[in-house]
């Protein structure tokens, strides 16, 4: 239990930054750690919405959140990387990114949360598509068979799924430039992200019926 709670914990993690590394290094990744809790907030938010407006009872919810995170560390570990070399290779790319980050506060200031219907998404018109889906759960299962027909259906289970992985990479596209201003040691700017997204599914548990007292963060966020 130890081992799970020390592995878990980006706090004391950044303690043994500070440790091993000395304090630039651990101040680089508490950075990079904060910026991307923040961030990851608003994203708890929009899956409260998606787990909602899927009807997805708390029991299978756990499943959906652990490939949810599971996907999001390997996406975030190809961004950071490939971020860090393109920020190598040319320099004005971190300007650029700056200058996104600035265009994206003033976005944050200066619009409001409209709501969001997942079933209007051009993600979930193209999934329906392409991929047979059934509006009934079966269990955990992410694909059914139909009664009648036999046919292989898509549980509304991946629907979210799907749309948890698309969110994370438009957070992404916000967070991993602000991680990268903290720092450009891969190492570090992917410790950081990875230490907070796993943390994301106790938050969201902890967050997700509170959305009315955090009428404030996006201005925050920006």
């Amino acid at each position: 239990e130890f081992r799970r709670v020390l592995f878990r914990s980006g706090l004391i993690f950044g303690l043994l930054m500070l440790w091993e590394f000395g304090g630039a290094a651990a101040g680089e990744y508490m950075g990079g750690y904060l910026i991307e809790k923040s961030l990851s907030v608003d994203n708890v938010f929009v899956w409260a919405v998606l787990f909602a407006h899927f009807k997805v009872p708390p029991q299978y919810q756990h499943r959906v959140l652990f490939w949810g995170i599971f996907g999001a560390l390997a996406m975030r570990l190809g961004f950071i990387f490939a971020g860090v070399a393109i920020i190598n290779t040319f320099k004005v790319t971190l300007i650029l990114f700056g200058a996104f980050l600035f265009y994206s506060g003033l976005k944050l200031l200066k619009t409001h949360d409209e709501g969001f219907d997942p079933s209007n998404s051009k993600a979930m018109k193209v999934f329906h598509r392409f991929v047979p889906s059934t509006d009934q759960l079966d269990g955990q299962k992410m694909f059914t068979r139909d009664k009648i027909t036999g046919k292989k259906l898509a549980t509304p289970l991946l629907a979210v799924l799907v749309l948890v992985e698309i969110t994370d990479v438009i957070f992404a596209i916000d967070s991993v430039p602000a991680v990268l201003a903290v720092t450009r040691e891969q190492y570090i700017a992917f410790a950081s992200n990875a230490f907070a997204i796993l943390g994301l599914r106790a938050l969201y548990f902890l967050l997700a019926d509170m959305r009315g007292r955090f009428r404030y963060l996006q201005t925050g966020l920006g």
